[in-house]
């Protein structure tokens, strides 16, 4: 005598429910995988290439009511726009802040500004650059 399966004749009824529920996570895992890779992608592009003006603090000199940055620029050419720079004294508190434009045909520019301050300044900070 034989024994009666229980099991279901392979490929008769279709998926199980198990498989049917593995088979939609997997969509919706690609579905929000494409997602997130898109979005890192658009602020990517965003930050690298659209930021048509960067800047670099070279080196700064402190003086009693000023302080002299060198600032090396590097821009597209054609484009202009402006720097902030902003100092701190030795307790923290900021003493001077102010934006330095640049514009014309040069990639780089390269130029010692001048950074007046309430009180004698201990750095020279480079908060960003932005084109116009």
């Amino acid at each position: 005598m034989s024994t009666a399966s229980t099991r279901l004749p392979e490929g008769r009824y279709g998926r199980s429910s198990d498989e049917r529920a593995d088979h939609k996570l997997k969509i919706a895992g690609a579905v929000l995988g494409a997602f997130l890779i898109a979005l890192i992608g658009y602020f990517a592009y965003h930050y690298v290439g659209q930021n048509k003006i960067s800047g670099e603090v070279i080196a700064f000199d402190a003086k009693k009511s000023a302080v002299e940055v060198h600032l090396e620029v590097r821009k597209d050419s054609g484009t202009s726009g402006y720097c902030t720079i902003r100092s701190q004294a030795a307790d923290g508190s900021e003493v001077g802040r102010a934006d330095f434009r640049f514009g014309g045909d040069a990639t780089r520019i390269d130029k010692v500004v001048t950074l007046r301050t309430t009180a004698p300044g201990t750095t020279a900070e480079l908060l960003g650059c932005h084109a116009d």
